[in-house]
């Protein structure tokens, strides 16, 4: 262990979404209430004793520090070395933070992150999926592509993991590889808690993670400060610059560290670095940057950019290219049924997403089910049906606070599809149907207004459930439902359409119908690994257009629920990062 810190912890848990009992040493304020917390991050193999050497050295006697033994690290529970997923780990964050808000009386808002290497890849990750409203993010070596020397590691390893399953590779880097600090050598070297090795899950997904972050650091906008090693020998420089030149943060740092190895905040002459970290944030304490707006994010910025080449033409030699996806879809809708729906009603529609909800492939024969279940296999119908189960247990969520704050469940849908994510989440819920008073479901189509009649008939839910016709972006017309909801639900509708004047029309109706106290659960789409494909290939449900779609930062969709009235409580994500699900409160209770 690193020399003991003058400045005592203590040793806590807090239990995470799958009810791990995760270890966290806290160390409270020296002076007075605490202007905020700064969470401290390890390296991937480590533990929190391995930063409690910053607890001092960063010197913020005002300020809450807290670091946690990530899972299967340190003093927390489950296999050495392993978690179920990155995402995993990344919602443990989540998790870690709501706890200390709850426990500790500290929010987001007054809390400052510092992370190393593998820790700096989960905290950026965090930072782009869950948007949360920090006061400085500062990343030391970030792990955003480790140097694998072995030729051909990943393939061989993703290979590997699909004959064998779980298996563990044990890291390579020896401690004096890591700093030029003996005691630090010695004490990595000893360390009983060091775990060596490492789940392939976890890293083949460190990777596929990184590369999304490192090409969306776009989606990033809070005050970020980037320490960056110059004489790495296990983590690559170009992704770090790459990250940080594409960074959306209006106030960003980068500081190179000529002659640092990789670990940054506990080399030999650590000082620099660890006092660039400490006045970045009493920086943004003292004087906090002020917060990037995002509603202008439809007219100008990189997601704006992004949606207009894909709306223009390609090149001649990828125009050939995209007239042949599409031939092969044409001939793959002869053969499945789930391609065919998508070119009679829209890859967008409420038909082909209901399709995809019921995930039973179907086709001429048995080579047409076997090109139904391709299609229904591929990523982002995977993520749909993860933000279906996501959106499920936020309606379930909602509406167990509700009863508790004991008013009424009163749920609307204003764009439902057939309505199949909200009935089923009936089941659910405690008390089934008998828990809610009523539910409104509406859509713009009437073939889906049809077939969710259709689907409150045949699961017997007429006496509580009704469907109609309606259009989701008319203020007025949601602003006079009646009876006035208390849930509304909206999934899978704003990230259709670009325009932010719509969303806020569609929004600010809400706000006005859903009283104080009342939820709203919507989703987004932060990211999508086939956006040109989808633009090219594949047609919207408006006419036959081509489907492209103009991205939403988590951070722009949050502000714009924020700016109609209500707060985001919590938040799903799926293991891709593609689709979002968030509960909101309407504020004013």
């Amino acid at each position: 262990m690193d020399r003991p810190s003058s400045r005592q912890p203590l040793q806590r848990q807090f239990e995470t979404h799958d009810g791990q009992a995760i270890f966290y040493r806290h160390w409270p304020a020296l002076e007075g209430p605490a202007r905020g917390a700064v969470l401290l991050f390890h390296r991937g193999h480590e533990h929190s004793g391995r930063v409690a050497h910053l607890a001092d050295e960063l010197n913020l006697p005002g300020h809450d520090i807290f670091a946690w033994d990530a899972r299967g690290h340190g003093n927390s529970p489950g296999e050495r070395g392993y978690s179920p997923s990155l995402a995993d780990s990344v919602r443990d964050i989540q998790t870690f933070t709501a706890h200390i808000a709850e426990v500790h009386g500290i929010p987001l808002e007054r809390t400052a992150v510092v992370a190393q290497s593998v820790g700096a890849v989960l905290a950026a990750t965090w930072v782009h999926d869950y948007a949360p409203p920090i006061r400085a993010l500062v990343l030391a070596s970030p792990a955003f592509k480790v140097k694998l020397y072995v030729p051909f590691a990943r393939p061989g390893l993703k290979l590997m993991q699909r004959l064998r399953g779980k298996f563990f590779v044990n890291s390579y880097v020896k401690a004096k590889f890591l700093t030029h600090d003996p005691e630090r050598i010695a004490s990595y070297d000893s360390d009983p808690l060091i775990t060596r090795p490492i789940a392939v899950n976890i890293l083949l997904d460190l990777y596929q993670t990184a590369e999304r972050i490192v090409a969306d650091a776009a989606a990033i906008t809070v005050p970020t400060q980037l320490l960056i090693s110059g004489a790495d020998w296990v983590v690559h420089r170009g992704p770090q610059d790459r990250f940080y030149e594409r960074l959306g943060s209006r106030t960003k740092e980068r500081i190179v560290l000529d002659g640092f190895y990789h670990d940054t905040l506990g080399e030999r002459h650590r000082k620099p670095a660890v006092d660039a970290a400490r006045r970045f944030i009493l920086r943004e304490f003292d004087t906090p940057s002020a917060p990037r707006s995002l509603l202008d994010a439809d007219h100008i910025g990189p997601f704006r950019e992004e949606a207009d080449r894909l709306a223009s033409a390609p090149g001649a030699l990828a125009a050939w290219y995209w007239r042949a996806a599409r031939a092969n879809l044409k001939l793959g809708g002869m053969l499945s049924d789930g391609v065919r729906l998508g070119h009679q009603t829209g890859f967008d529609s409420g038909s082909t997403l209901d399709y995809v909800y019921r995930n039973t492939p179907s086709g001429r024969g048995a080579p047409g089910r076997l090109a139904d279940r391709q299609y229904l296999d591929a990523i982002g119908w995977r993520g749909i049906r993860q933000r279906k189960t996501h959106a499920e247990a936020l309606i379930a969520d909602a509406v167990r606070r509700l009863r508790a704050a004991g008013m009424p469940v009163r749920m609307v849908d204003i764009a439902a599809g057939h309505g199949r994510y909200v009935l089923e989440a009936l089941g659910a819920l405690e008390g089934g149907a008998g828990a809610v008073e009523s539910i409104l479901l509406r859509d713009y189509s009437a073939l889906n207004v049809e077939q969710g009649r259709a689907l409150i008939a045949a699961k017997g839910l007429q006496g509580v459930a009704r469907f109609e016709q309606g259009d989701a972006f008319d203020g007025d017309s949601l602003a006079a439902l009646a009876p006035a909801p208390t849930l509304a639900v909206v999934s899978g509708l704003y990230e259709l359409f670009p325009d932010n004047a719509m969303v806020r029309r569609s929004l600010d109706g809400l706000a006005r119908a859903v009283p104080p106290g009342g939820y709203l659960v919507y989703t987004g789409q932060p990211w999508h690994p086939q956006l040109e494909f989808i633009a090219r290939a594949l047609t919207s449900h408006r006419a036959g257009a081509a489907w492209v779609m103009r991205r939403r930062s988590q951070a722009e969709m949050d502000e714009l629920v924020r700016a109609a009235g209500f707060d985001k409580v919590t938040q799903r994500i799926d293991p891709w990062g593609i689709f979002t699900v968030s509960l909101a409160r309407r504020r004013g209770a």
